[in-house]
């Protein structure tokens, strides 16, 4: 589906792209080849954390925006190694994609299928500035894709599925209508609506009230 540009200054820039993405998912082991996931699988709830945990944090996020990327790569680490992998907190990832590049993104992330969703988007998110700013995003985007399982022709087939990208669209208006959801990254806590990439300690503060007040600190 992608069109490779033959202007040499394109070129250069989409293999200095590639060369930097290709640099940081070098360290991640390529998956064996994967079958894409069903609609069902695919729109499945993305969280990590014991579902016993005592308090669950919702975040609602673009995969194009750069304050998600930043809770992502600085607080999120720190939120999961001393919330999230101690049993004290779970956190409910939600869709709320603010662009086409960026549903695209959160269409392939959730084809890779449940196993995969969640380190797809983390991938998404560290390598943000790269992709998103590429002249061939969906070039970037199936490199990306290939090390969770899915081929070229998966990535075509599951950026055009009308009925996942509809399903993506009405989960971001569900959650804009039901939870007052207008930005990113916007938090939900026990009830309690955060709006920004707030910084670690901020996120300690509140998620330590939290437990508090179940006990469970």
């Amino acid at each position: 589906m992608s069109t490779y540009a033959k202007n040499s200054k394109v070129l250069k820039s989409l293999a200095h792209t590639c060369a930097v993405l290709f640099a940081v998912l070098a360290t991640v082991p390529l998956a064996a080849q994967a079958q894409m996931a069903s609609i069902q699988d695919a729109l499945a709830e993305m969280s990590m954390g014991s579902p016993d945990a005592p308090v669950t944090l919702h975040e609602f996020s673009s995969l194009t925006c750069p304050h998600c990327a930043t809770f992502h790569t600085e607080a999120l680490p720190l939120i999961k190694k001393n919330y999230v992998d101690t049993g004290k907190v779970r956190i409910v990832f939600h869709d709320f994609p603010l662009d086409g590049l960026a549903e695209a993104a959160t269409a392939l992330a959730r084809c890779a299928g449940p196993e995969r969703s969640v380190d797809f988007f983390d991938m998404l998110f560290q390598t943000q500035s790269n992709w998103s700013r590429s002249n061939n995003p969906l070039g970037s985007l199936t490199a990306i894709a290939r090390f969770y399982g899915l081929s070229a022709d998966d990535v075509a087939t599951c950026i055009s599925s009308d009925e996942l990208l509809t399903a993506i669209r009405d989960n971001r208006e569900r959650s804009a209508a039901t939870f007052g959801i207008q930005s990113t990254p916007s938090f939900l806590l026990e009830g309690q609506k955060i709006v920004g990439a707030l910084r670690y300690d901020d996120f300690k503060d509140l998620l330590d009230k939290a437990l508090a007040a179940k006990g469970a600190n």
